[in-house]
Formats: structure tokens, C-alpha cells, sequence
């Protein structure tokens, strides 16, 4: 099955599905956190990835941090690109897959990133909010 690659400069917020070819061309320190869920501990890190179109934030986590390396090419299929305090993040997810590549003959941006822009991050309501205020009830 041939896979429809997008450019990093072209992703959007909120859009599952998405495969990306790029290369590494940063990495922040990990940092270890605690899962709200159940309080296992777990080990994360935000790379800076490239295209020729821009760059943006990648969140990896635990094994995936033993498979990068700064300068090499990768690609994401079927990931998903999210907000996090209403910057983009590309992920993996529980359904995409993360290979390494043989490097690519582009010339990477890094001016263009995506993930310095703010967009709103527009939540849907919870039931239980519209009670908060008090207004509701006579």
C-alpha cells in the first residue's frame, strides 16, 4: 500500500492520520513523570524535527527514546498531531509506526516552526461546567 507523506509546514492541529518523513535536528533533556492515570513512572522528551517545508515538536516516549539520534532521518506513520497549551505536537500513538530511513537529499527548514505558533484550543464543554456558575437553577 503506497502512503501518503504530508510536509511538516503543512500540518494542522487536531488531524489523525498523519505520516510524516524528517530528521532530527534537536532534542530536549528527558525528563521523567508520573502517568495521571495510574502513577507509573515514565521517561519523555520533545525532539525538534525538519522537513524542507518547516520544523515542529515531536513527543516521544520511554522506548522510542532508545531508537532516536539527532541527525538522522525518520519517518511517522499514521500518527497524530495534537495542542499542548495550544502548541502543535506530533505524536506516535498507540497506532503509528516510527522507522528510521535513509537520509534525504533536502535541504531542512527550521525557520518555519510550527510549533512557535499558538492556536485556540477549543474544548468542548463539560455537562458539568454548565452547572459551575450557579445560573442554572432559579
Amino acid at each position: 500500500m503506497l502512503v501518503d507523506f504530508q510536509k511538516i509546514g503543512e500540518v494542522t492541529p487536531k488531524v489523525k492520520h498523519v505520516n510524516i518523513m524528517f530528521k532530527i535536528v534537536g532534542m530536549e533533556q528527558v525528563r521523567n513523570v508520573r502517568s495521571k492515570k495510574d502513577r507509573t513512572p515514565h521517561a519523555v522528551t520533545e525532539v525538534e524535527i525538519a522537513d524542507e517545508t518547516g520544523s515542529a515538536l515531536l513527543t516521544l516516549w520511554d522506548e522510542f527514546l532508545e531508537k532516536i539520534e539527532v541527525g538522522k532521518f525518520y519517518k511517522i506513520e499514521n500518527g497524530y498531531v495534537s495542542l499542548f497549551r495550544g502548541t502543535i505536537r506530533v505524536n506516535i500513538g498507540k497506532y503509528g509506526v516510527f522507522e528510521e530511513m535513509d537520509p534525504l537529499e533536502i535541504e531542512i527548514n527550521t525557520e518555519n516552526n510550527i510549533s512557535q505558533k499558538t492556536f485556540e484550543d477549543k474544548r468542548r464543554s463539560r455537562p458539568h461546567e454548565w452547572f459551575s456558575s450557579g445560573s442554572f437553577w432559579p
